[in-house]
């Protein structure tokens, strides 16, 4: 980070209560131009909590949000996408019987006026066929184009759920365990395939798979029951005794 960078994302002192639960609690975090950071922490921890608040999904107890140092604490979640901000969720919302194209052109379409016009066919809009094309060419998913979703595998089907958070061409990418249910092969294959997006785009990312979160991210915020516990780079984390104890099953 260049001394002085304003960050595309900053929280201040965010905290949520549910009456007498403090579920995220005074959690400070900047995410600059480029960055990767990754959110640890066992269920329960306060992580999907602390992204819904991130996305205006749920409204702050206390605290600030900045996205390109405006402030956005109050504002809506399709107001914090126009500003750049996009979201991808542990359950996956794709089409199985429509081919990945098709899921990627429904996915662009939805961000643009013509979205309520349905009399014409999707591939007839060459802008929105172009920029589909563009997505999936430059995550080397062209050449599956024509796959009904149903048949790809889980892990690429995880990968293309990325592909669409992308479509709103944000700067600020937040991953909601994008690793969930693959396989140890599929986890590197997704480590591979988030190594390869766009150096320019922010990523804050909330992943159990340490090896995936370890090969992704150069920072690391460490939650404990809606609490900072630490926050470093990747390797200070890895050997912190603490977080080895707590999140690691080691002494």
């Amino acid at each position: 980070m260049a001394t002085g960078e304003q960050p595309r994302l900053e929280l201040r002192g965010v905290s949520k209560h549910f009456g007498g639960l403090h579920a995220v609690e005074d959690v400070n975090l900047r995410l600059t131009r480029g960055g990767r950071h990754g959110i640890l922490g066992p269920n329960g921890a306060g992580k999907t909590t602390l992204f819904n608040l991130i996305t205006g999904v749920l409204p702050l107890t206390s605290g600030s949000i900045s996205l390109f140092g405006q402030d956005v604490s109050r504002e809506p979640t399709h107001k914090r996408t126009a500003l750049g901000m996009a979201r991808t969720f542990q359950i996956t919302s794709l089409f199985p019987k429509m081919t990945v194209l098709d899921n990627v052109l429904l996915a662009v379409q939805g961000l643009r006026p013509m979205k309520l016009m349905m009399l014409k066919p999707l591939t007839s809009y060459r802008n929105v066929y172009d920029k589909s094309e563009k997505l999936l060419t430059d995550v080397n998913f062209w050449h599956l184009r024509d796959t009904q979703v149903r048949n790809l595998s889980h892990g690429e089907q995880r990968q293309l759920e990325v592909v669409l958070g992308l479509a709103s061409d944000p700067t600020v990418l937040l991953l909601d365990e994008p690793s969930a249910g693959l396989a140890t092969g599929e986890s590197r294959e997704m480590a591979r395939f988030l190594n390869s997006l766009d150096k320019d785009l922010s990523i804050l990312i909330i992943e159990h798979d340490l090896d995936v979160l370890f090969g992704v991210v150069s920072r690391i915020t460490v939650l404990h029951y809606g609490k900072v516990l630490l926050e470093g780079p990747s390797d200070q984390v890895r050997n912190d005794s603490q977080v080895k104890e707590i999140y690691l099953g080691k002494g």
